[in-house]
């Protein structure tokens, strides 16, 4: 069990700490020891104002827009803490054609094509890639996601920074994901995808498990509380204990037994590649 040190990256927005990365944007020299090259990245997003109306390619968009070793981004969202009046952006309102969403960004209205809903603390949402989003402020989130930190912007509410219309509305097409969104936010438990999964779990008392996933690190997210995590390792039986923090995260090697000991909440963070 290796207990994983942030990596800060400031934004125009508030700022974004990349607690598990072994990308090169951001790479935490402890975690590439142990794993060389991780297909996920989790971060920590703390949004004071609103992020940029963006899109993220699929695989094979990321392929052909920025070259063959390019992967896509699919990603999720935990809420940790929001403001009574939290807003996120997750798709459309309505299905568009490309011509459509370019002529509504030309004339100044991407707002019009836009599916926003309310949230709150502990509330979940999933954004395949290919799916128009932002963050509102006043967020604080817990990311996972591929490991890619490709980014086009649709809109960016009058900050000058670079628009990235042509490669966003290839990647919302190619993807499908040009049609109207009914998405909700819900309370997770367990959530699987073709690149990830998280398990959550509320500890009062204790908690084991051991990876058993073969080759594959595994993490865990401390969301709430002070517990005391034992890690053993079947083979060699050594053990470590800590006393963990909230939103602290923590790589687990294939084979260790770990132990929540106390009252906490705690997300198992498991890759599917």
């Amino acid at each position: 069990m290796i207990k994983l040190t942030p990596v800060r990256s400031e934004k125009v927005w508030g700022y974004e700490d990349w607690i598990a990365s072994t990308h090169p944007d951001g790479a935490q020299k402890e975690f590439i020891e142990l794993v060389k090259d991780y297909p996920l990245l989790v971060k920590i997003i703390q949004a004071n104002d609103t992020l940029s109306v963006q899109v993220h390619p699929n695989d094979e968009t990321a392929a052909k827009l920025e070259g063959p070793d390019a992967v896509g981004k699919t990603e999720c969202w935990f809420v940790l803490d929001a403001a009574p009046d939290a807003r996120l952006i997750s798709g459309l309102n309505d299905n568009y054609s490309k011509e459509q969403m370019a002529d509504a960004i030309a004339q100044g209205k991407t707002e019009s094509l836009l599916n926003s809903i309310s949230v709150k603390k502990g509330d979940f949402i999933f954004i395949p890639a290919g799916t128009v989003h932002a963050i509102g402020g006043g967020l604080r989130l817990l990311e996972v996601q591929q490991n890619c930190n490709i980014t086009y912007r649709l809109y960016d509410w009058g900050r000058p920074r670079e628009i990235h219309v042509e490669k966003a509305l290839t990647s919302i097409v190619e993807s499908g994901k040009n049609v109207k969104t009914e998405t909700s936010a819900a309370p997770l438990t367990d959530f699987s995808c073709e690149y990830f999964e998280l398990h959550k779990k509320d500890v009062k008392g204790g908690y084991s498990y051991i990876n058993l996933d073969k080759d594959k690190v595994q993490l865990l997210y401390i969301n709430s509380g002070n517990p005391v995590l034992h890690a053993v390792n079947q083979k060699t039986q050594k053990s470590t204990s800590i006393i963990a923090k909230a939103e602290e995260i923590y790589a687990v090697p294939y084979g260790e037994k770990i132990t929540v000991e106390g009252t906490a909440s705690v997300i198992k963070i498991i890759p599917r590649r």
